[in-house]
C-alpha cells in the first residue's frame, strides 16, 4: 500500500501536534501547517524528520493559503486533513458595536475561515476513493459560549463549521470521501486558554465532566486517528462529542 499523506493545521503545538504524532506512528507523512516557522520546525524535528514537512502559512490569508495548497501539492495526493488551527476568543476593546465586530469578525476569520479555505483549496488534491476530513470543533458549539463579550464569538464559529461540514459531507460522499467533526471538551496542556486558565478553571471544568478528568491532547489525537484510518470509510456526516461527558449526546 502506497505511504499516506496527511495534513494538520495548527500542527505545531498542543493538539495538533499531538494529533501529526498519532499519524506519524500510523504510518502517514504529515504536514504541519500554521504561522510560526519555528515553532513548525521544532515540532517537525521532535516528531520525525523527513516524516514531518513544515509548511508556514497565515490560513486566514487567501494567497497564502494558495501557496501553501501549491506547496502540498508537490508532496502528493492527500489522504486526510484535518483542520486543526484556532484559537478562542478574542476580547473587544472596548463596549462599542465597533469593537464587538472587530472582534467577531476575528473570531470568525481565526475559527471558521481557516478551516474553509484550507479545505477549499485542498478539495482537488484529496484522495478518491478514500480521502478522510475531519474538523476540530468545541464542545462550546454544542452547548453555546457564555455571551457577547466571552465566548460567544467562539461558540458561533464553531458551530458554523457544523453546518458548513455537513454540507461537505453531502458532497463528497459519492466520491468516497469521508466528512466528520471532533467536538472536543475541556482539553488540558494546551495553549488555548491563556490568561483565563486557572487552578479554580481547571477544576470547574474537571467537576462539569461525568469521568472526573481534564481530556487530553493524545485523547483527541486518539479519536483523529480512527476518523483518519481506512477503517472509517462508513462513518461520515457526525458531530462527534469528546467531551468526558460535559455535554451528552443528542
Amino acid at each position: 500500500m502506497a505511504e499516506r499523506l496527511a495534513v494538520v493545521s495548527g500542527g505545531g503545538t498542543g493538539i495538533g501536534k499531538a494529533i501529526a504524532r498519532e499519524l506519524v506512528d500510523a504510518g502517514h507523512r504529515v504536514v504541519v501547517i500554521g504561522r510560526r516557522s519555528a515553532v513548525l520546525a521544532a515540532a517537525a524535528e521532535e516528531l520525525g524528520a523527513g516524516r514531518v514537512i513544515p509548511v508556514t502559512a497565515d490560513l486566514t490569508d487567501p494567497a497564502q493559503v494558495e501557496a501553501a495548497a501549491a506547496r502540498i501539492g508537490q508532496v502528493g495526493p492527500v489522504d486526510v486533513l484535518v483542520n486543526n488551527a484556532g484559537a478562542v476568543i478574542t476580547r473587544p476593546a472596548d463596549d462599542s458595536l465597533g469593537a464587538l465586530a472587530d472582534s467577531w469578525r476575528h473570531d470568525l476569520d481565526t475559527n471558521l475561515m481557516t478551516t474553509v479555505l484550507l479545505t477549499t483549496a485542498l478539495l482537488g488534491q484529496l484522495r478518491r476513493p478514500g480521502g478522510r476530513l475531519v474538523m476540530i470543533s468545541s464542545a462550546a458549539a454544542q452547548r453555546g459560549g457564555a455571551g457577547p463579550h466571552s465566548a460567544g464569538s467562539y461558540a458561533a464559529a464553531k458551530a458554523a463549521v457544523h453546518g458548513w461540514a455537513l454540507g461537505l459531507a453531502r458532497q463528497l460522499g459519492p466520491e468516497g470521501i469521508t466528512v466528520n467533526v471532533l467536538a472536543p471538551g475541556y482539553i488540558a496542556d494546551t495553549e488555548i486558554f491563556g490568561e483565563q486558565w486557572t487552578p479554580e478553571f481547571h477544576a470547574g471544568k474537571v467537576a462539569d465532566t461525568l469521568v472526573g478528568r481534564a481530556g487530553t491532547p493524545e485523547d483527541v489525537a486518539a479519536a483523529v486517528g480512527y476518523l483518519a484510518s481506512p477503517a472509517a470509510g462508513y462513518l461520515t456526516g457526525q458531530i462527534i462529542g469528546l467531551n468526558g461527558g460535559a455535554v451528552l449526546g443528542r
